[in-house]
């Protein structure tokens, strides 16, 4: 059971820029494919980004060329960089490693003027 702990949301303005990051217990992060949810209010949850275990990515067309997901493994922490912000990604980000973990609490990204 990994347990997941989200860090560095917060209130940005429009063109801003925000690093999440997601800490993960346990000793298979190295193994685990990584992904980055976000869910806004009255809306489903929605897969953001992906890393596999040999660094490669995929990301939702929406933020293609504004975010970039990346990996630490030594530090079994997983990040979410988040450059050109827009109002439309607020909402609460998660972290999840498919199979392995559960849902952790996330960090609120609020876009606003």
């Amino acid at each position: 059971q990994v347990q997941l702990v989200e860090s560095g949301g917060g209130l940005v303005q429009p063109g801003g820029s925000l690093r999440l990051s997601c800490a993960a217990s346990g000793s298979i992060f190295s193994i685990a494919v990584v992904g980055w949810y976000r869910q806004a209010p009255g809306k489903q949850r929605e897969l953001v980004a992906t890393i596999g275990t040999d660094g490669s990515t995929n990301y939702v067309d929406s933020v293609k060329g504004r975010f970039t997901i990346s990996r630490d493994n030594a530090k079994n922490t997983a990040y979410l960089q988040m450059n050109s912000l827009k109002p439309e990604d607020t909402a609460v980000y998660y972290c999840m490693l498919p199979g392995f973990s559960s849902w952790g609490q996330g960090t609120q990204v609020t876009v606003s003027s």
